[in-house]
């Protein structure tokens, strides 16, 4: 879509990691990409790290601000822009924005302080894009009440396996659909250790090493072998596709501890493969949440994914079963599922 007019859009960033740096570099790359097709110019006046914050209410330059975090140091410790003593919320209780996009290190404890920060936010009439899952998780119904009340957008494609669009698929495309089932392989460290022991005959431990080396694992990993980053995503989906008001607390939980070499290659020789899925399949009025090892059929679309693959099915009254995969290897399609959402919301996009 070509337009003339431009629309300046002032956003705040909290979190300027892995996700949130590549994010600035999709911003300052796809810049004529956004003012060319959508007259849309992305202004960053605002940015929070663990250093502290970075501000200038005309702009910050975004290649600048990239390249300084490349040299390992914290916004807060630029001597220009920076300020060590500030919060990101703060940031966002002081600097007039638009837009606030989240991309801080996930707390599942309380949320914080990414919930107080997407709250205030939602309040002061600012969209919100996260990729942070902790506040979804911990409280969706208040978040999208909050983002309605206030007549703004609340969107977070890039919580449930990063760059897939597990969520814009399942609230957009299947809006009109019963879900019967949905199936998902959602943490990628579980799927590539699995995939290295059935594959390469590693050892859990040796699988595991190699996930760390490559960067596809955490130092403590206990989050995604145990379950639980599956569960959380899970939740996720529950709340906002399937309209289940669920908790952590009504997922069913196994980790991989317990799957062995011997037992994975069991499955191969019987043409199935092993992998960790989240499923919801419906119950009553509900859906009953659930994640597991399971045995899949060769011949179904999670089975054949690879180690650096993330995948969804639905299962559906109308729209028979349609599955997403996605190859992801390093944070950017995770960074770019962030700017897909703000693409939608000023494209006159749709959701919460």
């Amino acid at each position: 879509m070509m337009t003339e007019k431009t629309r300046r859009v002032r956003f705040l960033l909290a979190g300027a990691g892995n996700v949130g740096r590549r994010f600035l570099g999709l911003v300052a790359s796809k810049g004529p990409v956004l003012r060319e097709r959508l007259g849309l110019e992305l202004v960053l006046v605002g940015v929070a790290d663990s250093t502290g914050i970075a501000a200038d209410p005309e702009g910050l330059p975004i290649p600048e601000i990239v390249a300084f975090k490349e040299t390992g140091r914290g916004v807060g410790e630029h001597p220009r822009w920076g300020a060590r003593s500030g919060s990101a919320l703060e940031m966002v209780q002081a600097q007039a924005a638009d837009l606030f996009l989240e991309a801080s290190p996930a707390n599942l404890a309380d949320g914080q302080p990414a919930l107080g920060c997407i709250e205030a936010a939602l309040a002061a009439g600012m969209h919100v894009v996260t990729a942070n899952k902790a506040p979804l998780v911990l409280a969706f119904p208040r978040l999208a009440e909050l983002a309605r009340a206030h007549g703004v957008r609340l969107r977070f494609d890039a919580t449930v396996a990063g760059g897939l669009p597990a969520v814009n698929l399942g609230q957009r495309d299947l809006f009109a659909t019963r879900i019967h089932r949905l199936e998902g392989v959602l943490n990628l460290t579980t799927n590539y250790i699995l995939t290295r022991m059935a594959e390469d005959g590693l050892s859990y431990e040796q699988a595991l090493a190699d996930a760390q080396m490559a960067g596809h694992a955490e130092t403590d990993p206990s989050l995604d072998v145990e379950g639980w980053d599956a569960a959380n995503k899970l939740v996720i989906l529950a709340n906002s596709v399937l309209g289940f008001a669920a908790t952590l607390s009504d997922v069913a939980v196994t980790g991989i501890g317990g799957v062995s070499v011997d037992t994975l290659r069991a499955a191969m020789a019987e043409g199935r493969r092993v992998k960790l899925v989240a499923t919801a399949e419906e119950d009553g009025d509900g859906y009953r949440l659930r994640v597991a090892p399971q045995r899949l059929a060769g011949d179904h679309p999670l089975a054949r994914l690879g180690p650096k693959q993330m995948g969804i099915v639905y299962h559906t009254d109308i729209s028979g079963s349609i599955a997403a995969t996605i190859v992801e290897e390093t944070p950017l399609p995770t960074a770019a599922a962030m700017l897909r959402d703000v693409v939608d919301i000023y494209s006159g996009g749709w959701g919460v």
